[in-house]
């Protein structure tokens, strides 16, 4: 089990290889994923402050890059599969967004020893 801290002051588990949207998202964080967690709306994105997010799928990085004034540890926690301790900063919640009625489907859970592909 590794440690996911949310700040400011949320600290969650998640097993090896879980998707980080969902370790969030099942810690009480109303986290965006509004495509589903399949690396096509960035509204799942977080910052990495701490400890290593592993690399980047082809997908995320595409997406990303596509993001003004993106900073350099800015990832789509639905590409992030947990594998070490970390620290991150969610970017986008339901609460700062009362437009929208729900945070988007739930992404699906993935095997935790396959890569994550977008649907």
């Amino acid at each position: 089990m590794y440690q996911i801290r949310v700040e400011p002051d949320t600290v969650i588990e998640a097993e090896a290889g879980r998707r980080l949207v969902l370790a969030i998202e099942d810690g009480g964080i109303d986290i965006l994923h509004r495509c589903g967690g399949n690396a096509r709306c960035t509204t799942c994105r977080v910052e990495i402050i701490d400890g290593d997010a592993g690399p980047m799928t082809e997908w995320e990085s595409e997406r990303l890059s596509r993001v003004e004034d993106r900073p350099e540890n800015m990832r789509l926690s639905c590409q992030v599969q947990v594998r070490d301790d970390l620290a991150v900063n969610v970017l986008r919640r339901l609460r700062d967004n009362p437009d929208m009625s729900d945070p988007g489907p739930r992404p699906i859970e993935w095997p935790a020893d396959h890569p994550l592909p977008p649907e």
